[in-house]
Formats: structure tokens, sequence, C-alpha cells
């Protein structure tokens, strides 16, 4: 069975898809590794993919998706799953790219990066008490220095290209990264950015269409 390489968000853990059945596939969970003083989105890519099986499915979603899509480039890979994510630096939000120029993501301590409140839950598309708790949860405990080397890449992120076989899931509610931008193949009617958590099963039905 082809070997399935899943890459959580950024600030987030594969606690995001316990909600998910994954049990008929091949899969492993990417880990996060630190990154190196000045590290390049390009050399993290490949030292994390390094010991990847070729020809492999990748899933990954938001800031884990930007990271399958660099790691594509670098191994042979069957297709690449893209959940609440952009393909290249053209689809991100202007005001993304704006912060880059800028280097406004730089000023930003940390701690603040770490706090959820109501703009994070609305953000994230997070509703019930439990689901706030998660990414609460997950947040927290997301190292404070990969989290300011991981918004400095998606703000500054170069990449023009698009993986061959590239399919896209993606909510009708993102706040993030609106859907109303982008070319989606397969729509979740009123999924968020937290969709892999309270929209799971209407995931978990595509991406098994997918990869079986």
């Amino acid at each position: 069975m082809r070997k399935i390489y899943i890459f959580s968000g950024l600030g987030v853990d594969k606690r995001v898809f316990d909600n998910i059945d994954f049990s008929d596939l091949n899969i492993a969970f990417v880990d996060w590794i630190d990154p190196i003083k000045n590290e390049t989105f390009e050399s993290y890519a490949k030292r994390i993919s390094k010991d990847f099986e070729k020809d492999a499915i990748l899933i990954g979603l938001s800031f884990g998706g930007m990271l399958a899509v660099e790691v594509s480039k670098i191994i042979p890979v069957k297709k690449v799953i893209l959940i609440a994510s952009a393909k290249n630096k053209s689809e991100l939000p202007k005001w993304f790219l704006l912060a880059g120029k800028l280097k406004l993501n730089r000023i930003v301590p940390s701690s603040l990066l770490k706090t959820t409140n109501f703009i994070t839950n609305w953000l994230f598309g997070a509703t019930t008490s439990t689901e706030k708790l998660l990414l609460k949860n997950i947040i927290k405990d997301t190292d404070p220095r990969f989290l300011k080397w991981a918004v400095d890449q998606i703000v500054n992120w170069k990449n023009l290209s698009v993986p061959q076989n590239c399919i896209r899931i993606h909510g009708t509610n993102d706040r993030i990264l609106p859907a109303k931008y982008l070319k989606v193949d397969y729509k979740i009617k009123n999924g968020g950015h937290f969709m892999t958590v309270n929209k799971a099963k209407e995931i978990e039905v595509i991406i098994k269409k997918l990869c079986c």
C-alpha cells in the first residue's frame, strides 16, 4: 500500500486529525522538527523529508500544505492533497505578503502568537467549547521559536509553481484563506480552517476516495 505522509498546520499537531479514521491507509504523521537558525523553507523541507519513500502521497493542512508543496519539489510524489491551504504565494491573502515586505511579523511577540481568544476562535472556525479548548491546548503546546520561524516562512513564501496532481479540499467558510479566491476541487460546505475537527467525516470520505 502506498505511503501517505501527513503534515499538520501552523501551531497545530496531529490532534486535529483525531476525528478522521485513517485505519485503512498506510499513513505517517510527520512531526515538526526544530528549524536551524535562519533556515530557508526549502532547506527545512529537504531535511524533514530525507527519509520519505518515493512516489508517496502527501497530505498537508494549512501551513503543512505549503510544506507539502515544497517537499514535492524535492522528491517524486504520486499526488499532493491540500486541506485549507495554498498552492503558491499568489494564493495567499495580500495582507500576508504585505506583512512580509514590511517585516511586521518580526515585531509581534511570541506570547501574542500563542494566545487564543474570540478572534482566534473566529478565524479558525472553532465554535464549541470542546473545539476552543483543543485549539487553545494545541497552540499552547507549540514551540514559540518554531511558531515565529513558520510565520516568517508564510509571509515570505516565494513559491510560484504548482505541483502536478495537486488536489485541494477547502471549506466555504475559511476565514484565513477564503475559498472564493481559490480553485477548489472539493468544497466542504460551512467548513472553516478547523474543519478537520468539525467536518472530519466529510473530509475522511474524500481522502479515502483519493488515496485508495
